[in-house]
Formats: structure tokens, C-alpha cells, sequence
């Protein structure tokens, strides 16, 4: 999941894979390997993802290269436990992949120390024109300097398992006018309905811990983690708001204890409650919900998120991930003609679907379409019905933010552990993300 994933993120931040890229402060946009004369020779290519990705990724190269045959692909694969760990050592040591696939939360971190390639610098290669601006914006750094071409589009949305509602004799909700209120009052009818039942079911899995919702929470607010020079910051009533409404969902039976919370969240998709029909509702980024249809074997839905104002879900586009070019590649024409390919060529758009996202190309999203089971197209549905209403996302997280995702976790515990009022807990959440806010 895509919280897990941030979390395991600020875990190897913490543990000092960012800062070893302070060694290529140096190096400029466009340089390239040093001693290397062999012109562009191979191009490497390094992803993370689960075997799913990794098959799909590798049957699409296997198509580039009856299609390039001038171009060599060495592919190189992780996990993502191990992904960032390898990555800076090897970009540390001047060993960086020509192509890497890139994170939300990374892209900042690598891409102001000059590591990655302004790929505005190959556009006449790699032809990001059709892209929606405002997702192609989420691949830039401050100074407008374009580092990663969006692979597509992901939104933080709620996981319904109508089977679990029908069950309970409940309604599926309104979402284009539920409030944070309604959604806490159904989950607590789907946990008192399952007490009743003698069934092992909850009305929702896990919530208070998580960058992804207190940024939702304080984007509803009219407020944002880490702003622009024309956005507020989260005040301190905002993030407690968010505390004390977690602390609520526990205390009315809505979601489970904190402990209990802990242990699902690390359980995985397969023994978690929602990928195991155990809870009516879930937050995820809309594309993981095949993920847990999959495991579960129901047919769940997507929804907007509940909105702090009836209405105004305030709803936003984040990159899935990126696809990126080092700035030490020797050959960059070549590692653009790839990502081109990867990003843009309708047949390889079909062997990738939508695993990494939906395809922010409209023209391409028809194409995938063609190949789609029934579980994939509620992510591509839902992504479509969501672009007549989706706000400018975020900025993406900056470099000297890496950590907030464990910084909250942490502290989102102590406060539903009771072990800290969450009067307190928001007054140090709040100075931390003072304290990350980048220069302006």
C-alpha cells in the first residue's frame, strides 16, 4: 500500500540514504560519466514493485527492443525495501542508472542535487505536450526545473466493500456531499451491526498516522503541509482537529483499537481487514484498490473522500511516480528515446495498463481501456469522473520534509495510545513541520 510505502520511505531516510547524495552537489544538469568514451552504449533501466510490475515491465522492453534494436536495455530491478538503499549508493559512487523510476517523496531530495536530468533538455525526444500541465508540473523542483515525467496519476480516495453494507442493512453513502460526521456515523452502524452479528468486521481499518490523510484533512481546511509562497501552512487547531476526530473514530467503535490498528496496518493486503472483507472501508491511492480486489474477491468501489464542508472534497492528482533521467547518463538521447517509448507507445501502454497509475496521456487511457478487466476499470473509471473536479495537487515533499511520514506516524500513536493529550502532540507535529518547511 501506498501508506506502508511512505512509512518504510522515512524509515530509510532516517537511516541516511538521502544525505548520501550530498556528495554530488557538483555535478551540473547535464553532465555526464566521467572517463566514459563508449558513447551511449547500454542503457540502464532500475524500478521497484512487486513481481507483477517487474513481469510487465520486462515484456515491455522486450517490445523496445524489437522496435530499437540500436539501443541496448539492461534492466535492474528491486523491492522497495532495498530500492532506495541501492539507489544512493550507486549514485553516490557515479554509478547512477541512466533511467530510474522515481517517488513523490524523492524527487525533491535527488533532484536539487542536481542528479537527475532536466528532461526539457530531450524534448525533442521525449514529447510530454499532451500531458495535463498540472500533472506534468507535480515532476518539477521549485526553480521550474522539469525532473520526472509522471507515469500517472493516483488519487487518495476510499475503498467501499458494498458486500459489507449490504450486510449490514446500510445505504452506500452520497460521497459527492458526505462530511467527515456521516462517514464516522456509518462506520460506527457497520461496527455495531457486526457486534450484533457476532461477525469479525469493522466499519473502517485504521486512521490518525498517516502524511497522506492530516494532508487531505488540512487541504479541506483552505491550509497544506508544506505550501506555496501563495498557501497557508497547517495551523495548530487543524492538526488537532485531525487528532481528537481519530481519538472519536476509536472511542464510538468506528475503527479498531490502536494496537489492533497497528497490527492490520503491518499485516499486508492478503491478512489485513480490507483485502479480507474484515472492514466496510479503506484510504488508499484509487489504482491499489485492484490490489485488494484481488485478495478479497469482492467487488469493491471507489469514493471521494468525506469532506470537512458538504461538498468540497478537494480532491488532487498525485503522481503515482516518475520516470527520471540521471544526469551522469552518457548517452541522454537514448535514455529519453526509452522513457518516451515506456510513457507514450500505445502498445507498450497496453502491457503496463494502469499498475503504475492511470496514464495522465487521455489518448492513451482509450488504448488501455481495450485491455482492462472489469476490478481495473473502476481505477480508470473512477481517475475520468474524477478530472472534471480534481484542485491543483501539492507541492511534491521536499527534500527537508523526507521524514514527516514516520514524524507522524510516531506521534499519531502516542496521541491514540493516550500516552499524550493531542493538544500536545499537535503543538510538536506543527513546530516539526515548521522546522521542514523549505527556503523560499
Amino acid at each position: 500500500m501506498m501508506i506502508s510505502r511512505r512509512r518504510t520511505l522515512s524509515l530509510l531516510a532516517a537511516a541516511g540514504s538521502v544525505p548520501a547524495l550530498s556528495v554530488l552537489a557538483g555535478c551540473g544538469p547535464n553532465a555526464t560519466r566521467g572517463g566514459s568514451e563508449e558513447g551511449g552504449g547500454t542503457q540502464r533501466i532500475y524500478w521497484w514493485g512487486g513481481d507483477l510490475r517487474n513481469g510487465m515491465t520486462r515484456e515491455a522492453l522486450d517490445l523496445f527492443a524489437t522496435e530499437h534494436a540500436d539501443i541496448t536495455v539492461s534492466p535492474e530491478y528491486s523491492e522497495w525495501t532495498g530500492y532506495w538503499d541501492k539507489l544512493a549508493t550507486q549514485v553516490a559512487g557515479g554509478d547512477a542508472p541512466d533511467v530510474l523510476q522515481m517517488d513523490e517523496a524523492y524527487i525533491d531530495s535527488y533532484g536539487t542535487r542536481s542528479s537527475l536530468l532536466d528532461l526539457e533538455t530531450v524534448s525533442d525526444v521525449l514529447d510530454l505536450s499532451a500531458m495535463d500541465d498540472a500533472v506534468l508540473d507535480t515532476g518539477r523542483l521549485a526553480d521550474g526545473t522539469l525532473v520526472g515525467a509522471p507515469l500517472g496519476v493516483g488519487i487518495f480516495s476510499v475503498g467501499v466493500n458494498p458486500t459489507i453494507l449490504e450486510q449490514a442493512g446500510l445505504a452506500m453513502p452520497d460521497d459527492t456531499a458526505w462530511t467527515w460526521e456521516d462517514f464516522a456515523e456509518l462506520c460506527t452502524a457497520v461496527s455495531d451491526w457486526a457486534s450484533g452479528a457476532g461477525e469479525d468486521v469493522v466499519g473502517f481499518d485504521f486512521f490518525g498516522t498517516s502524511a497522506a490523510e492530516l494532508g487531505a484533512w488540512a487541504r479541506q481546511s483552505g491550509e497544506q503541509l508544506f505550501p506555496r509562497e501563495d498557501e497557508t501552512l497547517i495551523s495548530r487547531d487543524t492538526i488537532l482537529a485531525y487528532l481528537e476526530y481519530a481519538l472519536a473514530l476509536v472511542e464510538s467503535g468506528a475503527v479498531v483499537g490502536p494496537s489492533e490498528q497497528i497490527e492490520d496496518f503491518a499485516a499486508g493486503v492478503e491478512q489485513g481487514r480490507f483485502g479480507n472483507n474484515r472492514s466496510a472501508f479503506h484510504f488508499q491511492f484509487h489504482t491499489q484498490v485492484q490490489t485488494f480486489q484481488a485478495a478479497s474477491g469482492s467487488p469493491l468501489q471507489l469514493l471521494r473522500l468525506p469532506a470537512r464542508t458538504s461538498g468540497d472534497p478537494q480532491m488532487v492528482n498525485k503522481a503515482s511516480m516518475y520516470w527520471s533521467i540521471s544526469s551522469t547518463a552518457a548517452d541522454p538521447q537514448s535514455a529519453a528515446t526509452l522513457v518516451n517509448f515506456l510513457l507514450r507507445d500505445p502498445e507498450a501502454a497496453k502491457i503496463l495498463k494502469i499498475e503504475r497509475g492511470v496514464t495522465a496521456f487521455p489518448e492513451l487511457q482509450d488504448e488501455i481501456a481495450k485491455v482492462l478487466d472489469e476490478n481495473e476499470m473502476v481505477s480508470l473509471d473512477f481517475a475520468r469522473q474524477m478530472q472534471s473536479e480534481v484542485v491543483r495537487p501539492p507541492l511534491v515533499t521536499p527534500a527537508s520534509g523526507v521524514g514527516f511520514g514516520d514524524e507522524i506516524s510516531r506521534l499519531g500513536e502516542e496521541s491514540l495510545f493516550g500516552s499524550r493529550p493531542p493538544a500536545e502532540v499537535a503543538d510538536e507535529l506543527l513546530s516539526i513541520l515548521e522546522g521542514m518547511q523549505p527556503e523560499q
